[in-house]
């Protein structure tokens, strides 16, 4: 889903976008992802049908990491899974040549640092997360490791606002950075008492929609996020501080179990 919005952040601002995933179903569902969004963006009068073409050739696919070897700023969007985020940071420091290109990490709340040290370019490497839906969401956090040269953070910092036209914040290497360190206990916390049957899933979110103008209830926007990044997410920062509202509900973690996932598999705290 976030490799498909930053493709179509990326393909709008002119840019030549290379996607990649792990087989070619994953492929499959990333273009479709990424023509269902162009196509709303028409029928919302956001683009032209003309512009839609051009960014959808200015995208190609390959499942080839060695496809990257031209590349000067790779993003990866994984799964919220140490390992294999490990793997690709590996895999793409051997694919891209230039010693100077920039390998950025969409993660959510794992440590920089450890990305960075699975490469021989930990200078290169830093954070850039974007939040969902890429495309609208006008913000992206700009992450360096204690490693990070001053001259990546601010290219990649001048790469997001002149080139995507989005605003930036600098975090620290830290668990959450800023916006999850703050957002993900809340989201807990709403998942807690919902759990303990203090009030339901409908009566919590149009509390906080209603009482303190919150755009989105914590419940639904939890299924938006899918409830499987939240539970990573929060495993992260707790791992990290080892703070109790960190720590992951049980119910949350047998949604996750169960494959309610949210939007993103149509069932979790509401039906889609």
């Amino acid at each position: 889903m976030m490799g498909a919005g930053l493709a179509e952040v990326c393909a709008r601002a002119g840019l030549d976008v290379l996607v990649t995933s792990s087989g070619e179903d994953g492929l499959a569902r990333g273009r479709g992802r990424l023509e269902r969004s162009l196509a709303h963006a028409v029928r919302k009068d956001r683009i032209s049908d003309t512009a839609r073409e051009e960014t959808l050739a200015r995208v190609s696919f390959t499942t080839d990491l060695a496809a990257f070897r031209d590349r000067q700023l790779v993003l990866e969007a994984a799964p919220e899974d140490e390992p294999t985020k490990l793997r690709i940071f590996q895999a793409l420091d051997r694919a891209v040549e230039d010693p100077e290109a920039i390998l950025a990490t969409n993660t959510s709340a794992l440590p920089v640092m450890r990305l960075a040290r699975a490469t021989d370019r930990p200078g290169q490497v830093l954070g850039l997360h974007f939040f969902n839906p890429a495309p609208v969401l006008p913000l992206v956090e700009v992450i360096g490791s204690l490693l990070t040269r001053d001259r990546t953070r601010r290219i990649a910092a001048e790469f997001a606002t002149t080139v995507l036209g989005k605003q930036v914040v600098h975090a620290g290497d830290r668990s959450g950075f800023v916006v999850n360190a703050l957002l993900i206990p809340y989201l807990l916390s709403a998942i807690r008492m919902c759990e303990a049957g203090f009030a339901g899933a409908q009566d919590i979110d149009k509390a906080m929609t209603l009482g303190c103008s919150h755009p989105m209830g914590p419940l639904a926007l939890a299924d938006l996020i899918g409830l499987d990044t939240v539970a990573a997410i929060g495993t992260a920062l707790y791992e990290e501080f080892k703070e109790p509202t960190h720590a992951v509900p049980p119910l949350l973690s047998r949604m996750v179990d169960g494959g309610l996932l949210g939007r993103k598999s149509g069932q979790g705290f509401y039906t889609y």
